[in-house]
C-alpha cells in the first residue's frame, strides 16, 4: 500500500478520524474540539483524505459513512522511516542515539528492552554529496592541457 503525505491541517483531523474508525460527518462534527471547523470545510478535507487513500466512504441514503483505511501504526512506520531515511542515514541506531542525546528517551524509558544503553557518540555529518557540488573538480583544465601537450608535441 502506497501512503502519500498529510498536511499538518490532514493529519490533525486524521488523528481524530483514527479514534472513530467508522464514522459520519455528524459524528466527526460532535467529536471535533473547539474551534470546530465548517461543515463544508470538513467535507472538503473528508473528499481530500478520500482521494489521498486514507479513507473510503460507502453511500447510505442520502449520507456517507466513511472508514479509515490506513490504520494509524502504518502511517507512524510511513513518518518514522522517511525521518530515518532523510535525516538518520536510515539508520534507527542514530536515531535512538539522537533521542538519547537529546534527552528526549532516558535510561529508564528504555528499561525492558534489551539493548545497549551506552550513549552514542556523535557522529559529524558527512558532506560528501554537498562538497562535490560546492566544490567541483576542475577536470576540463587538465584535459586542455592534455591537448596543449599533444599540439605543442606534434
Amino acid at each position: 500500500m502506497k501512503i502519500n503525505h498529510l498536511t499538518s491541517a490532514e493529519e490533525n483531523l486524521m488523528k481524530l478520524l483514527w479514534k472513530l474508525k467508522s464514522f459520519y460527518l455528524k459524528d466527526i462534527m460532535e467529536q471535533h474540539p473547539d474551534p470546530k471547523p465548517h461543515q463544508n470545510t470538513v467535507s472538503t478535507y473528508l473528499k481530500i483524505l478520500i482521494e489521498k487513500g486514507y479513507l473510503s466512504a460507502q453511500k447510505e441514503g442520502r449520507i456517507f459513512k466513511y472508514q479509515t483505511t490506513v490504520p494509524l501504526e502504518e502511517y507512524r512506520k510511513f513518518l518514522l522511516t522517511e525521518l530515518s531515511d532523510n535525516f538518520f542515514n536510515g539508520s534507527g541506531k542514530e536515531i535512538v542515539g539522537f533521542l538519547i542525546s537529546e534527552n528526549l528517551v532516558s535510561a529508564e524509558d528504555l528499561k525492558g528492552y534489551s539493548i545497549d544503553i551506552n550513549p552514542v557518540e556523535k557522529k559529524e555529518p558527512d558532506f560528501k554529496y554537498a562538497n562535490e557540488i560546492l566544490n567541483p573538480k576542475k577536470e576540463k583544465k587538465k584535459s586542455k592541457d592534455k591537448k596543449k601537450k599533444k599540439k605543442k608535441e606534434k
